[in-house]
Order: C-alpha cells, then structure tokens, then sequence
C-alpha cells in the first residue's frame, strides 16, 4: 500500500488548487447568490484537460484516471460545490459514452465534450422517484428506423444547458415481464425536447437542476448507447460509480473548505487577549474538521482505486458517499459554531457549506439508499 501521491499527481493538484483559487474562489460567492451556472468557464476547464481527464487521448482527452478527475473535483468543490456538480454531470454522461458508445460516437461527441465546446448531461431521474430506476415511465418505439421518445425527467442537472444528454427511456419488456430500458443520446434543438421547469434549491447553486420534456422526440437508431435494453446497467454502473465518486469528491472539498476556513477564523479572531485556537474546546472542532476531511479523503481514494484495478466499486464509492456527504454537514454546522455570529453572516462561505453539503446527500442517492447497498455487499462479503 503506497498513499503517496506520484510527481505528476502533485504537479497536476497544485495546477488544479491554483486554477480553483485563481478563477473560482473570486467568484463563488456570487455564483451562488445569484444562482448564476457559469458556462463560460468551460472552455477554460477544457484547456485545464479537467473535463477529459479520464478519456483517451485518441478521443481528445488527457489520458489519466478517474483517480485525477476526482482530485480536480476536490479542488473546484473547495471553493463552489456547485461548479463541480455541473463539471461532475458533464463527465457522467461522457462516461457513458466511453463505456458503452461506439467508436463512431466516441469519435464523434468526446472531443468537442473534453474542450468544453458542447456540455452533456445525463438523465435517469423521474418524478416517481429517483432510486426506483425500474419505474421509469419515459418510453421510445422504434418507428421507420427512429426512436420515438415520450416522458418527462426531473431534478436532472445541466437540464437547460446540456448540449446533448443521455436519456434512459423503457424500450419493452424481456420474457419474464421485466421493463427493459435503453440508452439513447438527444441533442439539443430536437423537435419536441425541451427543458421545463428550473429548479430553485437549497444549495449546489453555480449548477442547473431541472425539468426534460420528451414530446414525440424522434432520433435515429445510431444515436443508441450501448445495447438495446442495456440503460439500466449503464445507468447503475455510471451512477453507482462516476456519480457516487464525484459527490465524495464534492462533499471532501467542503470538508477542506471548512477545515481551512476553522483554522484561520480561530488563529484570527481573538478573545480575552490571545486566539480561540489556544482553546481546547475550539481544538476539539478543528481535530473533528480534520478527522472528517481526511477520512473522507481516504474512503475516496481507495474506491478510485478499486475502480483503476477494474475491480467492481459500487460498495466502496457508497461507503465513501455516505461517510462522506454527512460528514460535510458535521463539519459545516461544527464550523458555524466554533465561529459564533460570525458563521451566520454570508461574507463568510460556511452557511454555503452548509447548503452545499446538505443538498449533496440526496444527490446520486440518500445516505439510506447508501446504506442498503453496502449491507447488501456486506452480507455477501462476509457471511
């Protein structure tokens, strides 16, 4: 076991810590006031190579891991969760199509998706409930060579901005009766699909959540990802990993966020003639900070790793999920205590940190849904 970080993966934190102070940490703050998705930084992050870290260079990407693009999103989620939320959707629906696309797609859509020239999404959720990927309602009948969509998704991040998302929709049914759903990737401007209602949340603002309506969408049969009744393993597999890992990887950057923030406050703020950090109660904050920001680091790591030696990661990213979105919330409520008045007033982040992390908990699953999954593993893992 090696938990050093090779020269690269220095080199390549240190780019992604000055690129998030330089050009996030100035504006995060109004980004989440005014709700503002800042789409006009994604060709910088294109130049960055954080969007494609993880693809092929033959596709346009840089080449790495899932291991540095999760440490790229730690560093943007330092400063705006939100940013990395619309990043993190962006690489979920990419990640479907380097999995499952064809070459001809991954030729097709993946360059442009790494240089920040077209941005994706992905779109599972339903208004009967997000976890309940069986009960999707949204339908497509292949009629003269297209497929004929129908439906309606919700909460669905990038929802008025993506260029193209990946839709799951039913397609028919095996032969013991079970709902088969497909995969099929709609552009943006298709008659008939169109974004509705925008959603207006607690936290994860500097993101879009909202509404897609499907109205007789008609695409061509090549627009398939993967197989013909293979979107729920493409959504299970994506969700379970990419997303779980990027939500991880979000609430670790609020777990910093909020340790560095209790640091400085406590070695600034004086009372009764020296620093709050020579108290011991104001000790027992900072000791807790840390101990959930690097444990929730270390959970996020070793699943990557998991998942880089091409082993199933699913159990691993939903303790590393769990573990780590309710340890942001402890972390941003023990913050605002150790700063007394001051962690209410909104010229500091804490109150966003706290948003952030409590909206980050029902994203790609709730900490009961997490829960479920890592019994299941464990009852098999050690019966």
């Amino acid at each position: 076991m090696d938990f050093k970080l090779t020269e690269e993966q220095m080199l390549l934190k240190e780019a992604f810590r000055d690129f998030a102070r330089a050009e996030v940490a100035p504006h995060a703050a109004a980004w989440d006031e005014e709700d503002h998705c800042p789409v006009e930084l994604f060709s910088k992050l294109g130049e960055l190579g954080l969007l494609g870290i993880f693809v092929p260079e033959q596709y346009g990407g840089v080449g790495l891991s899932h291991t540095e693009r999760v440490m790229g999103l730690v560093e943007i989620a330092r400063y705006s969760a939100g940013l990395a939320m619309f990043i993190f959707t962006h690489q979920l629906g990419m990640a479907a199509i380097l999995d499952f696309g064809t070459e001809e797609q991954k030729a097709n859509y993946l360059p442009d998706m790494c240089a920040g020239k077209t941005i994706c999404g992905l779109a599972v959720t339903e208004p009967g409930g997000g976890s309940d990927v069986a009960g999707q309602k949204t339908t497509a009948k292949l009629v003269d060579g297209k497929w004929v969509i129908n439906g309606r998704k919700c909460f669905i991040t990038n929802s008025h901005i993506a260029d193209i998302t990946i839709i799951t929709c039913k397609t028919g049914e095996n032969d013991k009766g079970r709902a088969l759903f497909t995969a099929i990737a709609v552009e943006k401007g298709t008659p008939g699909f169109q974004p509705g209602r925008e959603e207006h949340k607690l936290g994860l603002k500097g993101s879009v959540t909202g509404e897609l309506i499907l109205n007789q969408v008609a695409v061509p049969e090549e627009n398939v990802i993967g197989k013909v009744g293979g979107g729920t393993s493409i959504a299970m597999k994506e969700i379970g990993e990419v997303g779980r890992a990027s939500m991880t990887a979000i609430c670790t950057g609020i777990c910093r966020g909020c340790l560095e923030e209790s640091v400085k406050f406590a070695n600034d703020r004086v009372l009764y003639g020296k620093p709050i950090s020579k108290l011991q109660a104001i000790q027992f904050h900072i000791a807790e900070n840390r101990l959930d920001y690097e444990t929730s680091e270390l959970l996020l790591y070793k699943a990557a790793s998991v998942k880089e030696e091409g082993f199933p990661a699913t159990a691993e990213f939903s303790m590393a999920k769990y573990f780590s979105t309710e340890a942001a919330v402890r972390a941003s409520k023990r913050t605002i205590e150790l700063m007394g008045g001051y962690g209410v007033i909104d010229e500091y982040p804490i109150g966003r940190f706290l948003r952030d992390a409590m909206a980050s908990i029902s994203s790609g699953g709730t900490s009961e849904i997490q829960k479920i999954i890592i019994a299941g593993d464990t009852l098999k893992k050690y019966s």
